[in-house]
């Protein structure tokens, strides 16, 4: 059946934002310093490629005991103590209590377009596009229109456009898939929005299976969409989606790291880069991904820059991967 989607709608205010993130049994403080008796504490709120979103307790002081690498039932509660809030954590058995004066959200919003995680093997190209409007959808539906340009919130809808999302390329593994909606659900904007692709990419083969898909919106015809994607025939409309997906996140600034780290990457962008020019002459083209950590924790992964390299195989389109790292 064919739902629609009416707007995503992400808590009015820092401590509906709290309140989501306990509800969720998520509670990680990225620069808790035992230490120090009064510091401005930061919670994580979102974290993923395209946004690195933070509560901050501002003047904050902590008593009783975090566990940093607690996995398990959270619960809370909140009270107004003058001139500030008292947060009272209970990790099961453990509490601790947390002090604060206010909390303020502090986000970064980074370029995504060129991000490239290879978890699953066979039509990666398209695994990145599903994977990439999934992070946007995140940060859409955690942060709001605030923090998305007009493209970005036309192309979120896409995240219920099975032949697209997970249902039929899914970024991740099986065992690691959080659906946004209900598996094979289709939304009336996310078929406009290919339709609209198509029309522009000019593929009325696609046009008239999108068409049907609208009339009829059953796993099958989902599943023949997705067959077409991947052909070579249907090429134009991946290539705008993404280079309007690509477009849309390059509004936004790269991460920033060290110099020793951003001395790194830049000897493995050069390594992708001779690589790249080296396969070119021989007529073959690619495209070059990054694979980064967390600016806030730049140490916990290592930066990888991958070369996707563009193949045929018979009707489809397939592409090969070379890591550099």
């Amino acid at each position: 059946m064919v739902v629609s989607i009416d707007g995503i709608l992400p808590p009015d205010n820092e401590f509906q934002k709290l309140d989501l993130l306990i509800a969720q049994g998520s509670f990680e403080l990225v620069n808790y310093q035992p230490d120090l008796k009064i510091q401005d504490l930061k919670l994580v709120y979102l974290m993923n490629d395209a946004v690195e979103s933070f509560l901050v307790f501002q003047k904050a002081r902590l008593t009783g005991t975090y566990l940093p690498d607690f996995e398990g039932e959270l619960s809370a509660s909140l009270s107004r103590e003058d001139p500030g809030y008292v947060l009272i954590l209970h990790q099961e058995d453990t509490v601790c209590t947390l002090f604060f004066q206010d909390l303020v959200l502090e986000t970064h919003l980074f370029d995504y377009g060129k991000t490239g995680h290879f978890w699953v093997k066979k039509w990666e190209y398209l695994r990145q596009l599903e994977y990439r409007i999934a992070i946007l959808h995140d940060k859409l539906e955690y942060l709001g229109t605030e923090y998305c340009n007009k493209t970005e919130q036309m192309l979120a809808v896409l995240t219920a456009f099975p032949p697209l999302n997970c249902s039929c390329y899914p970024a991740v593994p099986d065992k690691y898939l959080v659906p946004k909606y209900p598996r094979w659900f289709v939304s009336q904007a996310a078929i406009s929005i290919m339709l609209q692709l198509a029309l522009e990419a000019k593929d009325p083969a696609l046009i008239r299976w999108l068409n049907l898909y609208q009339r009829f919106p059953i796993r099958i015809v989902a599943c023949y969409i997705a067959h077409l994607l991947h052909q070579t025939t249907h090429a134009g409309v991946i290539d705008l989606l993404n280079s309007k997906l690509a477009d849309a996140a390059s509004s936004y600034s790269e991460r920033n790291f060290s110099e020793d780290v951003e001395g790194r990457i830049c000897s493995l962008y050069q390594q992708a880069k001779f690589r790249q020019n080296e396969l070119l002459s021989q007529g073959i083209t690619s495209e070059i991904l990054k694979e980064e950590p967390f600016q806030c924790t730049e140490d916990a992964l290592v930066y990888k820059v991958h070369l996707m390299i563009w193949k045929k195989k018979g009707k489809s389109r397939v592409v090969e991967i070379e890591t550099f790292s």
